[in-house]
């Protein structure tokens, strides 16, 4: 296989690290790095749900994502929370992403955020923001158990993702900005600890592909993943220090 321009092999992901609990004044953390890529993920925990819940017995995952300034070479003006286009979108898939590994019923009536803020930018934001939300979301949830606010933990597996995609002719994993920038097709594929698709989200930027193209992409995809989910598992392996809800 041909080596990429920044030396990898293209089934090979960019170094990658979780610093669990990077901030101390939610229930939970992290700084995910994916190459230069940095996205800080916290969850704040609500002891409510939305109106369209109440008397359910069941919780919520919600997620909001923002470009901060001084992220990408072009200053990024400070986003109003709730903005639209692409920052709505990727709001949304991360939100999806973390509540199909929760148990809602098990979460209670209980409402978490995570907010997924890009301090450097260099591709696969939304990918990253989904592997490091995960952290932050189960040690949001560990605290809460701990706190006997919750009987047991409700995420029932692990949540991954991570792009893929074509590049110069070549089927690559876990593309920076030079290679997505320019790449013939682009996916970014989530999935679960066991290795079952969340979501895919997929299309041709510049040449069609074949169905056999998809096949070699989703298989890179699930060996990088699976690679993630060790390191998440890794970093989880100890329980969190107990902290007070709602500090």
């Amino acid at each position: 296989m041909a080596t990429r321009y920044d030396g990898r092999a293209p089934d090979e992901l960019r170094p990658f690290s979780f610093t669990r609990d990077f901030t101390t004044m939610t229930m939970g953390s992290c700084l995910v790095s994916f190459g230069e890529t940095r996205v800080l993920c916290t969850a704040s925990v609500e002891d409510d749900v939305p109106r369209w819940m109440k008397g359910k017995g069941e919780g919520w995952v919600t997620a909001e994502y923002a470009m901060l300034p001084g992220s990408s070479p072009e200053r990024i003006g400070r986003e109003r929370r709730g903005a639209k286009g692409r920052t709505q979108e990727i709001e949304r898939l991360i939100g999806r992403s973390l509540r199909a590994v929760t148990d809602m019923r098990a979460l209670g009536e209980t409402s978490i955020r995570l907010d997924c803020d890009v301090l450097q930018a260099d591709g696969g934001t939304r990918t990253a923001s989904i592997c490091g939300a995960y952290v932050a979301l189960h040690d949001a949830c560990e605290r809460l158990v701990q706190a006997g606010q919750i009987s047991a933990n409700p995420l029932v597996t692990e949540c991954v993702a991570i792009s893929v995609g074509i590049v110069a002719g070549q089927p690559v994993l876990d593309l920076p900005y030079p290679e997505d920038s320019t790449a013939d097709v682009d996916f970014n594929v989530i999935m679960d600890g066991n290795g079952q698709l969340i979501e895919v989200q997929g299309t041709a930027e510049g040449n069609t592909f074949s169905r056999a193209d998809l096949d070699q992409l989703l298989d890179l995809a699930e060996g990088g993943t699976a690679t993630i989910v060790e390191a998440q598992r890794a970093v989880l392996l100890d329980a969190p220090a107990p902290r007070t809800p709602g500090r």
